[in-house]
C-alpha cells in the first residue's frame, strides 16, 4: 500500500492509498474531488472507497462528486457522523476493521474536534513496515486540533490513544500547520533540545515549500505540547499537575497566539 499526499486549498492534505497489485485506491478525507481524479488518472487505478476522518467540510467536500464518477465507491466514516458525511455507507465504532490492499485498519474513536471524530490506524505486517496513522484534525504534527464539540478530556483521552501507538507509526494529519505549531510549542516548551532541533528543520523544509507531513508518534511524543500534557515542564507553564487541565490551559494560549 503506497501513500500519496495531496497538497489541496490553502493548506489541507488528502490522502491516497494505493494499491498496486489491484490498480484500485481509497482516499482519505477528499477535501476536493479533482485533485484525486488527476491522480487516479495518472495511476490509471480505480477509486474504490472512501475513508472520512469527520464531517468538516475540507474533508468530505469532494465526495459527492467522486461518488458520482464512481457510483460503487464505499463511503466510511463515524457512526456518529449519521447525516453529516456526504454518502456515507459505512458508520464506524470504536474497535471495527477495515481492509484494503493486503493491510487492515484498526477503527480508533477520538472525540475532542469533532463529537464524531475517528481515526484509521494501520498496524505494520511485517518489522520492515511502519504503521500508518490517518487522524484527521485530532493530532497534527506539533499541535492538536481545537476543540469544536468536544472537551478537553475527552481530548486528552483520544490524543492518549495515540500517544500510546507503536513510536515508528506514521503521523498522516490533514493540515500543514507544523511551523506554527512548533512557534507555539517553543512559547510554553523553549528548554526542550529535541523541539528546538524539530523547529529548525521545519523550518528549513517551509522555506522551501517542502511538506512536513508525515510525522511519527515518537517525534510527536518528544516534541508535540499536547502529548506532554504529564511533563513538568508544560505543567509548569499551564500552572496546574492535573493533566486535563493542564491541557485544557495550553489549547486555550494556542488558541490566542
Amino acid at each position: 500500500m503506497q501513500v500519496y499526499r495531496l497538497p489541496v486549498l490553502s493548506d489541507n492534505y488528502i490522502f491516497l492509498l494505493h494499491d498496486r497489485d489491484r490498480h484500485t485506491v481509497a482516499v482519505v478525507d477528499p477535501a476536493q474531488a479533482q485533485p484525486v481524479l488527476q491522480q487516479l488518472q495518472a495511476l490509471g487505478a480505480e477509486l474504490t472507497a472512501i475513508f472520512n476522518t469527520h464531517h468538516h467540510s475540507d474533508h468530505v467536500g469532494g465526495n459527492q462528486q467522486l461518488i458520482d464518477r464512481f457510483p460503487q465507491v464505499t463511503v466510511y466514516g463515524g457512526a456518529e457522523d449519521r447525516g453529516r458525511i456526504p454518502g456515507q455507507q459505512v458508520f464506524l465504532q470504536a474497535g471495527d476493521r477495515v481492509s484494503f490492499a493486503n493491510r487492515t485498519a484498526s477503527i480508533l474513536f477520538i472525540p475532542g474536534h469533532t463529537k464524531a471524530h475517528i481515526a484509521y490506524y494501520f498496524p505494520p505486517n511485517n518489522p520492515d513496515e511502519s504503521g500508518e496513522l490517518f487522524c484527521g484534525d485530532t493530532l497534527f504534527a506539533g499541535g492538536c486540533g481545537r476543540l469544536f464539540e468536544g472537551t478537553p478530556a475527552q481530548m486528552v483521552a483520544s490524543l492518549s490513544q495515540l500517544r500510546n501507538l507503536p513510536d515508528n507509526t506514521r503521523v498522516w494529519c490533514a493540515h500543514e500547520y507544523t511551523l506554527k505549531n512548533l512557534q507555539f510549542a517553543l512559547s510554553v516548551d523553549g528548554d526542550n533540545l529535541d523541539l528546538q532541533h524539530r523547529f529548525a528543520e521545519v523550518k528549513a523544509a517551509r522555506s522551501l515549500a517542502q511538506a512536513t507531513v508525515p510525522s511519527s508518534i515518537a517525534l510527536e511524543k518528544s516534541t508535540n505540547p499536547f502529548l506532554r500534557w504529564d511533563y513538568p515542564s508544560l505543567q509548569s507553564a499551564a500552572n496546574s499537575q492535573d493533566p486535563v487541565q493542564t491541557f485544557a490551559r495550553l489549547r486555550g494560549m494556542k488558541d490566542q497566539f
